[in-house]
Protein backbone atom coordinates (compact mmCIF):
# COMPACT_ATOMS: atom_id res chain seq x y z
CA UNK A 1 0.00 0.00 0.00
CA UNK A 2 1.69 3.21 -0.78
CA UNK A 3 1.01 6.52 1.03
CA UNK A 4 -0.02 10.27 -0.39
CA UNK A 5 0.95 12.52 2.20
CA UNK A 6 -0.96 15.92 2.06
CA UNK A 7 0.79 18.82 3.79
CA UNK A 8 -1.63 21.74 3.91
CA UNK A 9 -1.71 25.40 6.06
CA UNK A 10 -4.18 26.72 8.80
CA UNK A 11 -3.04 30.00 6.88
CA UNK A 12 -4.86 29.24 3.82
CA UNK A 13 -8.64 30.86 3.26
CA UNK A 14 -9.57 27.10 1.08
CA UNK A 15 -9.63 23.50 2.57
CA UNK A 16 -7.67 22.12 -0.16
CA UNK A 17 -6.40 19.17 1.68
CA UNK A 18 -9.96 17.74 1.47
CA UNK A 19 -10.37 18.67 -2.30
CA UNK A 20 -7.29 16.73 -2.78
CA UNK A 21 -7.99 13.60 -0.94
CA UNK A 22 -11.55 13.42 -2.22
CA UNK A 23 -10.18 13.52 -5.70
CA UNK A 24 -7.42 11.00 -5.12
CA UNK A 25 -9.87 8.64 -3.45
CA UNK A 26 -11.79 9.65 -6.55
CA UNK A 27 -9.22 8.84 -8.95
CA UNK A 28 -7.84 5.72 -7.75
CA UNK A 29 -7.12 3.24 -5.25
CA UNK A 30 -3.89 1.62 -3.44
CA UNK A 31 -2.81 3.99 -1.26
CA UNK A 32 -3.59 5.80 2.17
CA UNK A 33 -3.56 9.88 2.63
CA UNK A 34 -1.32 11.00 5.55
CA UNK A 35 -2.05 14.59 6.24
CA UNK A 36 0.16 17.05 7.97
CA UNK A 37 -1.26 20.39 9.18
CA UNK A 38 1.29 23.63 9.42
CA UNK A 39 0.68 27.17 10.12
CA UNK A 40 2.33 28.88 7.21
CA UNK A 41 3.86 27.89 3.71
CA UNK A 42 7.03 28.38 5.26
CA UNK A 43 6.68 25.54 7.55
CA UNK A 44 5.49 22.90 4.55
CA UNK A 45 9.07 22.01 3.82
CA UNK A 46 10.30 20.40 6.83
CA UNK A 47 6.17 18.86 6.95
CA UNK A 48 7.10 17.44 3.96
CA UNK A 49 10.48 15.88 5.35
CA UNK A 50 8.91 14.74 8.03
CA UNK A 51 6.20 12.82 6.39
CA UNK A 52 8.73 11.21 4.46
CA UNK A 53 11.26 9.95 6.79
CA UNK A 54 8.85 9.42 9.97
CA UNK A 55 5.10 8.32 7.89
CA UNK A 56 7.71 6.93 4.77
CA UNK A 57 5.17 8.62 2.62
CA UNK A 58 6.03 7.54 -1.40
CA UNK A 59 5.06 11.38 -2.28
CA UNK A 60 3.74 14.20 -1.05
CA UNK A 61 1.11 17.26 -2.48
CA UNK A 62 1.87 20.95 -0.79
CA UNK A 63 -0.67 22.97 -0.79
CA UNK A 64 -0.29 26.50 0.37
CA UNK A 65 -1.98 30.46 -0.16
CA UNK A 66 0.11 33.00 -0.35
CA UNK A 67 -1.31 35.80 0.18
CA UNK A 68 -1.10 39.05 -1.72
CA UNK A 69 1.12 41.43 -0.21
CA UNK A 70 5.50 41.44 -1.27
CA UNK A 71 6.20 39.78 2.20
CA UNK A 72 3.84 36.80 1.22
CA UNK A 73 5.84 36.62 -2.57
CA UNK A 74 8.86 36.14 -0.31
CA UNK A 75 8.06 33.78 1.66
CA UNK A 76 6.16 31.44 -1.03
CA UNK A 77 9.90 31.78 -2.90
CA UNK A 78 11.33 30.74 0.28
CA UNK A 79 9.30 28.12 0.43
CA UNK A 80 9.21 26.53 -3.02
CA UNK A 81 12.75 26.69 -2.92
CA UNK A 82 12.48 24.80 0.72
CA UNK A 83 10.38 21.69 -1.11
CA UNK A 84 12.60 21.95 -3.90
CA UNK A 85 15.68 21.04 -1.57
CA UNK A 86 13.45 18.27 0.29
CA UNK A 87 12.58 17.04 -2.97
CA UNK A 88 16.60 16.19 -4.10
CA UNK A 89 17.36 14.99 -1.07
CA UNK A 90 14.72 12.42 -0.90
CA UNK A 91 14.60 11.85 -4.46
CA UNK A 92 11.17 12.06 -4.08
CA UNK A 93 8.44 14.14 -6.00
CA UNK A 94 6.89 16.88 -3.65
CA UNK A 95 3.95 17.87 -5.98
CA UNK A 96 3.62 21.99 -5.03
CA UNK A 97 0.13 23.48 -5.30
CA UNK A 98 -0.03 27.05 -4.37
CA UNK A 99 -2.94 29.76 -4.84
CA UNK A 100 -1.72 33.41 -4.44
CA UNK A 101 -4.97 35.14 -3.05
CA UNK A 102 -4.27 37.61 -6.23
CA UNK A 103 -4.95 35.07 -8.90
CA UNK A 104 -8.90 35.30 -8.16
CA UNK A 105 -10.84 38.46 -8.39
CA UNK A 106 -12.91 37.99 -5.50
CA UNK A 107 -13.57 35.31 -2.99
CA UNK A 108 -15.38 32.95 -5.27
CA UNK A 109 -13.12 32.56 -7.86
CA UNK A 110 -11.12 32.30 -5.17
CA UNK A 111 -12.83 29.17 -3.71
CA UNK A 112 -13.15 27.50 -7.57
CA UNK A 113 -9.55 28.27 -8.14
CA UNK A 114 -8.20 26.48 -5.37
CA UNK A 115 -10.71 23.71 -5.56
CA UNK A 116 -9.92 22.84 -9.14
CA UNK A 117 -5.91 23.43 -9.26
CA UNK A 118 -5.57 21.23 -6.33
CA UNK A 119 -8.04 18.58 -7.91
CA UNK A 120 -5.99 18.64 -11.20
CA UNK A 121 -2.90 18.39 -9.11
CA UNK A 122 -4.40 15.48 -6.94
CA UNK A 123 -4.51 13.77 -10.27
CA UNK A 124 -1.31 14.30 -11.67
CA UNK A 125 0.48 12.98 -8.48
CA UNK A 126 -1.81 9.80 -8.40
CA UNK A 127 -0.41 9.69 -12.17
CA UNK A 128 3.09 9.77 -10.74
CA UNK A 129 2.90 7.35 -8.69
CA UNK A 130 0.79 5.01 -10.53
CA UNK A 131 0.22 5.55 -14.29
CA UNK A 132 3.48 8.21 -15.25
CA UNK A 133 2.15 7.27 -18.77
CA UNK A 134 -0.22 9.37 -18.64
CA UNK A 135 1.99 12.53 -17.88
CA UNK A 136 3.97 11.10 -20.66
CA UNK A 137 0.98 11.44 -23.33
CA UNK A 138 0.36 14.75 -22.11
CA UNK A 139 3.94 16.40 -22.63
CA UNK A 140 3.58 19.62 -24.77
CA UNK A 141 -0.37 20.21 -24.51
CA UNK A 142 -0.29 23.16 -22.66
CA UNK A 143 -2.23 21.61 -20.21
CA UNK A 144 -2.22 23.80 -16.98
CA UNK A 145 -4.10 23.52 -13.09
CA UNK A 146 -6.86 25.73 -12.67
CA UNK A 147 -7.70 28.54 -14.96
CA UNK A 148 -8.01 26.88 -18.39
CA UNK A 149 -5.27 25.31 -20.69
CA UNK A 150 -2.81 26.92 -23.14
CA UNK A 151 -2.82 24.31 -25.77
CA UNK A 152 0.78 23.41 -27.50
CA UNK A 153 2.70 26.19 -29.11
CA UNK A 154 2.13 26.25 -33.10
CA UNK A 155 4.98 26.87 -35.59
CA UNK A 156 4.45 29.02 -38.61
CA UNK A 157 2.82 26.30 -40.50
CA UNK A 158 0.53 25.56 -37.78
CA UNK A 159 2.26 22.41 -35.73
CA UNK A 160 2.64 21.70 -32.97
CA UNK A 161 5.68 19.28 -33.08
CA UNK A 162 4.56 16.88 -30.10
CA UNK A 163 5.73 13.21 -31.40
Amino acid sequence: MKKIGIVDTTFARYDMASSASDELYSTGTGFTVVRYTVPGIKDIPVACKILFEDYECDIIMALGMPGPMPVDKMSAQIASTGIMEVQLEEKRHIIEVFVHEDEAKDDKELAWLSDKRTREHAINTYNLLFDPEKLTANAGTGLRQGFDDKGPAMDSNGYSHRH
